[in-house]
């Protein structure tokens, strides 16, 4: 009987381990370092830094990625989220960088801000990942082609969080009130601030307290004056920002300003506030990027209803010095990986990010991403259709105005716009201090 017992356990036992053995090579034959097939389930928790709150924009596209990754492919997957204010997310991808501690995931700000964690070693290069993984299509070309335009590489580092193009959205009702229709050159631009003036109505809005989008005014009548590529030329040393047209290009917001177009205490407006002030008809036109559809798409939002916003790319001076299929385009505030975390239970994640982010992003927001998608054209609303018809029409894109300055030169820039608003710098003295501030860094 012992030995019927000893016999049987080592049977038993014998068995176990073939089915042990069974089980791991059922796992290795699913995951073998390659990426087809089903997903491994792999454990990991990765850390997410970024500026958007988690019910906001693309704080909402993030959590409900990495959600749905969990619920309904790797249930051992998990992932913390913490969000930084916008003015100090350099200061503190900074400090984590030179801690070697930076999170798996994070947003941050392509062109040179990003090529210093390039040059630095610290992120992922996302060309030789995607390709890696077999994913690389799923990506938008074009804006695979801008982010390495913007970082000046021949791979690309990051991701996008956004494929838009920027220029004037404008309230129709407040146009027909004054007898406008949408500007194509400059000077009929300069007409349309007049005539809406003219007719009690607040011409423009800008985030003044933001700043950037006030920047992003000066960078429009740079770029159709003096070409799409400028402030690239600037930031290189081929001109200095103290050129002619820059300072031009400052002295016309400041015109602006000075003749009341963007009504009284325009730098305490934020971006937010002057969204809605250009969709309750308090404001005629605001530059803002394709982005902005999230709101005109939100009926508690978007007072003017379905149609009630139009769009006009930035007016053209003069075709041979930039062209009006030339559009300002950005990636938004980008995706970095950290490169010293990343493992294949990241690349799996990633995979998916990149494979369904294009479809959420068109189901939960109506925005386009930088990422293809499935959703058919009468599927989208009436504005999401007209940012797409903008970008089909582009030809060429150029960068915002800060985005070949270095961290210190474009806080300058962005600090002192609010006293080229409020009168208190000329043109002339703001883009000195841009250029003062250009020089010192180069020390």
């Amino acid at each position: 009987m012992s030995l019927a017992m000893a016999t049987s356990m080592l049977a038993s036992a014998a068995m176990a381990e073939e089915a042990e053995t069974e089980v791991e090579s059922e796992v290795e034959t699913e995951y073998n370092g390659e990426f087809a097939g089903e997903d491994p389930q792999l454990e990991k928790k990765i850390k997410i830094l970024t500026i958007w709150a988690e019910d906001n924009d693309n704080g909402i596209l993030l959590n409900k990625i990495c959600e749905d990754y969990k619920n309904n492919v790797n249930p051992n997957f998990d992932w913390e989220y913490e969000m930084v204010a916008a003015d100090n997310l350099q200061q503190k991808i900074a400090t984590l960088a030179a801690s070697d501690d930076l999170p798996d995931f994070f947003a941050y700000e392509a062109g040179t801000p990003l090529t210093v964690l390039i040059e630095a070693d610290k992120v992922v290069n996302i060309s030789e990942e995607l390709e890696r993984i077999g994913i690389t299509d799923y990506v938008n070309a074009g804006a695979i082609e801008l982010m390495k335009g913007l970082s000046g590489t021949e791979d690309v580092y990051d991701l996008p969080l956004g494929l838009n193009v920027e220029g004037f959205w404008y309230n129709k009702e407040l146009f027909e009130q004054a007898g406008c229709e949408a500007p194509e050159t400059w000077e009929e631009f300069e007409e349309v601030l007049a005539k809406l003036y003219e007719a009690d109505i607040q011409p423009l809005t800008t985030g003044g307290s933001d700043k950037w989008p006030a920047t992003r005014l000066v960078n429009a009548y740079a770029v159709r004056t003096a070409g799409n590529d400028v402030m690239t030329k600037a930031a290189n040393g081929e001109i200095d920002y103290t050129d002619e047209a820059l300072v031009a290009a400052a002295d016309k917001i400041a015109e602006w300003a000075e003749k009341g177009y963007f009504g009284e205490g325009i730098t305490t407006v934020d971006a937010n506030t002057a969204g809605s002030m250009l969709m309750s008809g308090k404001a005629a036109i605001f530059y803002n990027g394709s982005w902005f559809t999230q709101n005109l798409t939100d009926e508690t939002q978007n007072l003017a209803g379905e149609d009630g916003i139009g769009f006009f790319n930035i007016p053209v001076v003069d075709e041979e010095i930039s062209s009006a299929t030339s559009y300002s385009m950005n990636c938004g505030n980008i995706l970095c990986l950290d490169k010293g975390k990343y493992d294949d239970a990241t690349a799996w994640f990633l995979k998916y990010y990149c494979e369904n982010m294009g479809d959420l992003a068109m189901t939960e927001l109506g925005s386009v991403k930088g990422y293809t998608y499935t959703v058919e054209a009468e599927d989208m609303d009436d504005y999401t259709k007209l940012v797409l018809e903008e970008i089909d029409k582009s030809t060429e894109g150029f960068a915002w105005w800060e985005a070949k300055m270095s961290s210190e030169v474009s806080k300058t820039a962005q600090e002192n716009v609010q006293a080229l608003l409020n009168g208190e710098m000329t043109g002339e003295e703001y883009m000195q201090s841009i250029q003062d501030a250009h020089d010192m860094s180069e020390f």
